[in-house]
């Protein structure tokens, strides 16, 4: 086991259980405005506990630096929808909010939509006004830009601070690491050692040897081995605890993102964990959470479905997707997700996207060979993705065609209404002559008096001379049964037409 010795300032006087933590930090932008590589060009700062460019394992979802002596924590999250989605359930996630800005391409509609994120998540921002190494970088411009989104850096006579960065050439660099720690020690970012351990969980995943894993985040006290955690969703047993770089350790503090693994289940991201005192207490507070009545959808008639089948690499991931994809307008088209679970497309998906016709999404997952010789031969669209705001654009888009294609009217001909033999609540019998085009049985019917529509109806049976019939041509006469909301008069036109559905573009 690998001794740790956490880095924290001590007490202030008369807060004799509190102690300075280190800052957690969340960096939010636009999809290409260089998260990615601003993150790469910080790892390559001293790894605590780890020589510089160290490997970071893939779906921790956190790891830390040292700089000067104090450590920073990063989150890693898929992106803002993963960051709301761990807000959405109550969690404190981050205390600084990196808003990093691509410095020639300026503000753009993701940069809006993590200014909105930061501002609804309470923490402190800072600029990081990134590739200014290029030609065409015009920070002066971005700060402009950001005056409009009500984001005053400290240069535009605001209280913000911000920084020119490279993540090419590592300028700005540690300068931008300075006013993480500056900000912290503004904020007195403080905690308790003496209370219980509590936290977040900031990364969710089932490992095929080790069964349900989570990275948790600690936000209060001391986690050790042999204690017991839970969630509103799982527990389990602390066999042993690892740290960001899957080297095992004793005990966690505040702001140290630890793995733990064997929960009952797979734990959902932004759930708040506590320690119980046994296994039977953790228990009971699943058994609380899960007798809570879920939300039932109410699918009014004749709205279009669009079924989806989500599969994801981690329960992050999966809950960023998710959590957009409700938020959609579905006025006119609902999004009916079927199946959602971590793990690559097999078999099973595509039976159950058959039986209920959906589409199935892969979010940085792959396709079994199986699964493709079915998908091909049952002509099952299947689309995989790399990143979540492309997924969501894809979605947006087949929901525009789905509203678009799915019916449309044909015209089948007029009738002038010449008798009306029999009244019965809403039915009718009508006798005329057609003007225009034929009239065909079981057509839809707008009714026209005096060039307005006053009402609308169903021709449910067709007659010449007395006899059924399923046409009647221009110039016919012909007696129609009439069904619908209005009292047809004599002199009346009345606009056959079918309503169709046009093959799904799907």
């Amino acid at each position: 086991m690998e001794k740790i010795t956490p880095s924290f300032a001590k007490a202030t006087e008369g807060k004799q259980n509190l102690i300075t933590k280190p800052p957690v930090v969340v960096i939010l932008g636009h999809i290409d405005h260089g998260k990615t590589s601003l993150l790469s060009a910080i790892r390559k700062i001293q790894f605590t506990e780890e020589k510089p460019g160290g490997i970071i394992t893939q779906h921790i979802g956190a790891y830390q630096v040292e700089y000067q002596g104090k450590k920073i924590t990063f989150l890693d999250t898929p992106g803002h929808e993963a960051f709301s989605q761990m807000r959405s359930r109550g969690a404190k996630v981050a205390d600084i909010g990196i808003l990093i800005i691509d410095a020639g391409a300026g503000v753009q509609a993701q940069t809006k939509e993590a200014i909105f994120h930061i501002k609804q998540s309470g923490i402190s921002p800072i600029v990081a006004l990134n590739k200014i190494d290029k030609p065409e970088a015009n920070p002066e411009k971005v700060k402009r830009e950001l005056v409009k989104e009500e984001i005053l850096v400290e240069s535009m006579g605001g209280k913000i601070p911000s920084v020119e960065v490279s993540s090419k050439t590592g300028q700005g660099i540690p300068e931008l690491l300075e006013l993480i720690l500056l900000v912290a020690e503004m904020e007195k970012l403080e905690t308790d050692l003496q209370k219980p351990a509590e936290g977040v969980v900031i990364e969710s995943y089932l490992d095929n040897l080790r069964g349900p894993t989570s990275t948790l985040l600690l936000t209060v006290g001391v986690l050790k081995t042999g204690e017991i955690v839970g969630t509103r969703s799982a527990f389990t047993k602390i066999k042993s605890l690892e740290n960001f770089q899957k080297k095992s350790i004793e005990k966690a503090f505040p702001s140290d993102p630890v793995i733990v693994f064997g929960f009952n289940q797979v734990p959902k991201i932004g759930e708040e964990f506590r320690v119980f005192a046994d296994l039977e207490s953790a228990q009971d507070y699943l058994k609380i959470a899960e007798k809570k009545v879920p939300e039932v959808l109410e699918i009014s008639e004749g709205q279009r479905i669009l079924n989806l089948i989500i599969k994801a690499d981690v329960v992050g991931s999966l809950e960023a997707i998710e959590g957009i994809l409700i938020n959609l307008p579905q006025e006119k088209v609902i999004l009916r997700i079927l199946k959602s679970e971590v793990g690559n497309i097999n078999e099973s998906d595509l039976k159950l996207a058959t039986g209920g016709k959906a589409i199935i999404l892969g979010f940085r997952v792959k396709i079994d060979v199986v699964a493709k010789k079915i998908s091909e031969r049952e002509k099952i669209k299947i689309m995989t993705f790399e990143v979540i705001y492309d997924l969501v654009e894809e979605i947006r888009k087949l929901m525009e065609r789905f509203t678009i294609a799915e019916e449309f009217r044909t015209d089948l001909g007029k009738m002038k209404v010449l008798a009306k033999f029999l009244a019965e609540k809403n039915r009718q019998i009508i006798g005329g002559r057609v003007t225009e085009g034929e009239v065909q049985k079981g057509a839809s019917i707008e009714v026209i008096r005096n060039e307005e529509r006053i009402g609308s109806g169903r021709l449910i049976n067709l007659q010449r001379n007395k006899k059924d019939a399923d046409l009647i041509s221009r110039g016919e006469e012909c007696g129609i049964l009439f069904e619908g909301d209005v009292k047809i008069e004599e002199g009346d036109i009345l606009i056959f037409y079918k309503e169709e559905r046009r093959k799904n573009l799907l």
